[in-house]
């Protein structure tokens, strides 16, 4: 069983680097587009993240697309990437503002090409304003939107690891193409669709700004768990597990059952959820005595059978071998000599049915014989399906 290719027909030209622009264009291409990425003859900076040219980071945000080396200041290079631009759906880049109108890539030269063209333009801090000419990262954006300030323990900041700015604005800018196609369907006109890191992590932590314009209090990291009464617990193997017992009382009540610690029950401290909350550092010593006195798998056990919230914080190996992956099929094979067997196939389904696998991530350059020559040959576009029923493509 293969998820429909919901986007079959769709050709997207993507000029990324690094993890936005590449982001976006993997979710379109995961729901069937055709992405051709069009890259230097050095390549995407993240293929060398590690080393060579084809690091496990750039294989994580460029599967299921092709890749072609053109050099815009090359006559031939730039009518071949003028001719894709006249056929395509969407484009995407995420330079520095100002860099695509010096290659030839601005949004108004590729729409005079194509009017239908849903243009998507990613930056750090928006096209404009007191900070456009400076360097952006995931971690400097993160920062700036407020995001860490409510995630950090301020007595000792660390970083989280994912680079989540990066891939939640390459998310949102899919979001924002997916809606520029879905307009351009009955209008027949593209848009320019603009994301930057720092909106889109502001809009991701939209739950804090809400209760800061809501109460007037400036939201802490401690704010969210204490109010979801969320814990990390530590078991006596040195594992890890998090419960979660949001504002219904009966978790708790299950909680205590299945702690056989009736003494929490009775402690004046915890007697209401709003006491539990007001006394949340003094919940957590109580329960992290409790849950060091057995093993993790007997934990495991006990919360499940009183239906509690929680779940062992698993590693990735972990998460590979855990039964509810294994039954969603989360990990799918990669057809592929260069790179792993496996990738986590996209989290979304259609009518039930599921990506059974994902096309690995293109070398640097290497769809180019057969684009060149499927061009030569007079193709307005190399390898394009037809577009689905009720889906209005630029060209047409």
């Amino acid at each position: 069983m293969s998820m429909p290719q919901v986007l079959r027909g769709i050709r997207i030209v993507e000029q990324g680097t690094f993890i936005t622009g590449p982001c976006a264009g993997m979710m379109l291409a995961d729901l069937g587009a055709d992405v051709i990425k069009i890259e230097s003859h050095d390549g995407d900076p993240y293929r060398s993240y590690q080393g060579g040219q084809y690091s496990p980071h750039f294989q994580a945000y460029n599967r299921n697309k092709r890749s072609l080396c053109l050099n815009l200041k090359e006559a031939a290079d730039k009518e071949i990437f003028d001719g894709l631009i006249r056929e395509a759906d969407v484009y995407i880049q995420n330079f520095r503002p100002g860099t695509a109108e010096r290659l030839g890539a601005g949004a108004a030269r590729l729409q005079e090409l194509n009017p239908g063209l849903v243009y998507c333009s990613i930056s750090g801090f928006g096209s404009s304003g007191p900070y456009v000419d400076r360097p952006s990262y995931d971690s400097v954006a993160q920062a700036l939107s407020g995001f860490l300030s409510v995630v950090v323990d301020r007595d000792r900041p660390r970083f989280l690891g994912p680079a989540l700015a990066d891939a939640i604005t390459g998310i949102y800018a899919a979001y924002g193409v997916l809606g520029a196609l879905f307009e351009r369907s009955r209008s027949g006109r593209g848009r320019v669709v603009e994301v930057s890191m720092l909106e889109a992590m502001a809009h991701f932590a939209v739950e804090p700004f809400a209760a800061y314009f809501a109460l007037g209090e400036v939201p802490k990291s401690s704010d969210r768990p204490r109010l979801a009464q969320a814990h990390i617990l530590r078991t006596a193997d040195g594992g890890l597990m998090a419960i979660h017992l949001s504002s219904l009382e009966k978790f708790w009540t299950a909680l205590v059952a299945a702690l056989e610690a009736p003494e929490l029950a009775s402690d004046p401290r915890f007697a209401t959820r709003q006491a539990r909350i007001d006394n949340y550092e003094a919940l957590g010593a109580e329960l992290d005595r409790v849950f060091q006195a057995r093993p993790l798998k007997e934990w495991v056990k006990r919360l499940e059978s009183k239906d509690v919230p929680f779940a062992p914080i698993n590693s990735v190996d972990a998460v590979v071998e855990d039964p509810q992956v294994r039954h969603l099929g989360l990990m799918v094979p990669v057809e592929s000599p260069h790179m792993a067997k496996q990738s986590v196939r996209p989290a979304v389904q259609f009518d039930g049915e599921r990506a059974a696998s994902v096309r690995p991530a293109p070398m640097l350059d290497e769809h180019a014989d057969a684009i060149r020559a499927a061009l030569a040959r007079g193709e307005r576009w190399p390898g394009i399906h037809p577009a689905p029923r009720g889906v209005t493509a630029a060209h047409s």
